[in-house]
């Protein structure tokens, strides 16, 4: 899925934070360490021990800010760079969340630029992509898909971008809707609440994406292009990769009661019934764990 390139996205007020440094680990990034960082997607995880960053005992330097990224003003420019994508995202998601959530409230959305502090811990170039509910902010290191490209021999082209950002706009939802206060996510296992918010997270975003190509900017354009088979498949495998039982085959051990996000067929499931049916198939709360 690509945007449409006379598409406006020059209303977004994504920013840009953190300092610059290189991408995290280089080439000394393990195939378990990029799997661990997709392992997190809803508050991250901390791994600057396994792929660089700075050492702990070393005083961090202050977050810069950026401002905002004006120079992100059309689709050509979120075709062309990923930190552009995520600001159209962000734009889309917006319009989108404002047509089915009454009173809908934005959330932050950050481009982190090596690292920045936030109220749920450090984001930077060795933590995956993570909402941060106290701020209603969404963080995002985009150089995170180039070590998925790099070091996973993932894609991780347009549409998979878009499915990581969209999952995390349904954590977004999940939190001013009151879901994240009903169903408290402390335990784990196949049928925890922590499996259910993810799966809900993944059907959101697919419900999102197969929505998309119907909304327009204010001048009539079409945000988003109707995507491509192979881009459908970009996206699955994204969500393929994100699944428990997946990640921890690495290590060669599984252990279902430890699962927090879902199995890769019920990621890939939950996201593909959304895309396909919509938002009214997401309550995976009310599901037996049997048929989650």
């Amino acid at each position: 899925m690509t945007f449409n390139p006379d598409a406006d996205i020059s209303g977004n007020k994504t920013r840009r934070r953190g300092r610059t440094t290189a991408i995290a680990g280089g080439g000394a990034v393990g195939i378990v360490a990029i799997l661990a960082l997709l392992a997190g997607p809803l508050f991250g995880i901390d791994l600057s021990g396994l792929v660089g960053g700075l050492p702990g005992g070393e005083q961090q330097p202050a977050a810069s800010d950026g401002g905002t990224l004006t120079e992100c003003k059309t689709g050509e420019d979120a075709n062309t760079n990923d930190d552009c994508r995520m600001a159209g995202a962000e734009v889309v998601l917006n319009d989108y969340w404002a047509q089915h959530v009454d009173g809908y409230v934005e959330p932050t959305m950050t481009v982190v630029d090596g690292q920045t502090p936030t109220q749920c811990g450090t984001a930077s170039n060795a933590v995956g992509p993570f909402y941060c509910p106290p701020e209603q902010g969404v963080y995002i290191d985009p150089t995170f898909f180039q070590l998925m490209r790099q070091q996973f021999g993932a894609s991780a082209e347009e549409l998979a971008q878009l499915y990581i950002v969209g999952h995390e706009w349904g954590h977004h939802i999940q939190n001013i809707t009151g879901t994240m206060d009903q169903y408290p996510t402390g335990g784990t296992g196949p049928e925890s609440n922590g499996v259910r918010m993810e799966l809900q997270a993944d059907c959101y975003a697919g419900a999102w994406l197969g929505d998309v190509t119907e909304l327009e900017d204010d001048n009539g354009n079409p945000y988003l292009e109707k995507p491509t088979e192979a881009q459908i498949r970009d996206a699955l495998n994204a969500a393929f990769t994100v699944g428990d039982d997946h990640i921890q085959q690495q290590s060669g051990f599984v252990n279902p009661e430890s699962f927090t996000h879902g199995t890769s067929e019920q990621r890939q499931a939950w996201f593909a019934d959304g895309y396909k049916n919509g938002l009214g198939v997401c309550d995976t709360f009310s599901v037996p764990g049997d048929r989650l």
